[in-house]
């Protein structure tokens, strides 16, 4: 049996070799990770180093007092003082960043969500804040009440260390997403073509004809795709720690920031790539194998591609942690694991259901296709 599945191994990885196309997907793929990591970090980069010239322009349908114009230019706003009318009509033009209209002792902030509303709220929000500290250590005063008396009359201290960097976090586990779409696409092409193209070409009527099961079949071919998806995830994992270990000295926002994985985080994270690689590597041949045409194939598994990238994206702006009943759902449960091994904290269990879950799917998966490829009219029907 090991000599068969051997044969169609070898056979396999031989045209698979000679494909330029198979070849694109496995190693040019991956590629597109160090762009990833160094385009979205230069992003980062940028908003967080914008001159306060591109936001500070703030409308007021108000003429502040002296004080407050002090306050103002502090702080580095530019101010425009007109009516509400008139305001309005210039944020819409963009000829300002946001305006504040005060009615009695009110401010309200007006503007639509976008980041450089944000910014330049943010701008505002710490010139009214200046601005009310102002008022009421002077109206203390009047009252002849020391100031810091009441102002300091409760005292905060903050004890809170801050466990990661944003942009770091953001751009791990965008890289470890990519990873999980690299290997599907990796995944598709060998299968479309070692299936439903060999059911085009002929050819795989004729490897039927060969005395062997098509167990030792199925094998061979699962192990040639499996093999493609891996080299693809880890060539893009080494990519990805190559890009990170350049990036985190190429740009300021990582500053005293390790953004390397440690020895024990890279052997889990190699694990969950080669669980994954197997688990649609096993899915793209049992659906490509029902399909008649190499073309055919490619349209079954598009929906295929999008739903290994979907549930990790969900998972990672929700914010979700992984759990006992997460660590059991395929495709959730491998960006999850990706997500805990980028923070350190694996969980064993969680690990072990991982592994288990994709292998009852790919025992499933196989059943499947021993099923179909031993009924000629899916392996023939035109």
């Amino acid at each position: 049996m090991h000599n068969k599945i051997g044969q169609i191994l070898k056979k396999e990885m031989r045209e698979m070799i000679r494909d330029k196309k198979s070849l694109s997907m496995m190693l040019i793929v991956p590629l597109m990770i160090p762009l990833l990591v160094f385009g979205m970090s230069a992003l980062f980069e940028a908003q967080m180093n914008r001159p306060i010239e591109d936001y500070n322009k703030i409308g007021f349908n108000y003429q502040p007092s002296d004080v407050e114009k002090k306050m103002m230019d502090e702080i580095g706003i530019d101010p425009v003082y007109e009516k509400v009318s008139s305001l309005k009509k210039k944020y819409e033009e963009q000829a300002i960043d946001l305006y504040v209209t005060k009615d009695g002792h009110t401010y309200t902030i007006h503007g639509t969500s976008n980041e450089t509303t944000t910014l330049a709220a943010s701008l505002v929000e710490s010139y009214l804040s200046t601005y009310k500290e102002y008022l009421q250590q002077h109206y203390l005063e009047a009252h002849e009440v020391a100031p810091q008396e009441v102002i300091q009359i409760l005292q905060i201290e903050m004890d809170v260390s801050e466990e990661e960097n944003f942009f770091a976090s953001y751009i791990v586990n965008y890289a470890f997403l990519f990873i999980i779409m690299a290997i599907t696409i990796s995944a598709t092409y060998p299968a479309t073509d070692t299936t439903a193209g060999e059911k085009e070409r002929g050819t795989l009527e004729t490897l039927l004809t060969f005395p062997m099961k098509s167990r030792d079949i199925i094998i061979g071919k699962f192990v040639s795709v499996s093999f493609s998806s891996m080299v693809t995830g880890l060539l893009s994992l080494l990519l990805v720690v190559l890009s990170l270990f350049f990036a985190g000295d190429m740009f300021k926002i990582y500053q005293e920031v390790d953004l390397m994985l440690s020895p024990v985080s890279f052997g889990f994270a190699v694990l969950v790539i080669i669980s994954y690689s197997f688990l649609i590597s096993g899915l793209c041949i049992a659906v490509a194998s029902r399909s008649t045409s190499f073309k055919e194939a490619q349209s079954t598994l598009t929906p295929l591609t999008f739903l290994s990238f979907f549930p990790g994206m969900i998972a990672f702006m929700m914010e979700l942690k992984t759990t006992v009943w997460y660590a059991l759902i395929p495709f959730l449960n491998y960006t999850l694991l990706f997500t805990d091994i980028t923070n350190g904290t694996v969980n064993y269990l969680h690990l072990l259901l991982m592994i288990l879950s994709t292998i009852v799917v790919i025992v499933v998966v196989f059943l499947l296709l021993i099923k179909q490829y031993k009924s000629e009219k899916i392996l023939f029907s035109k």
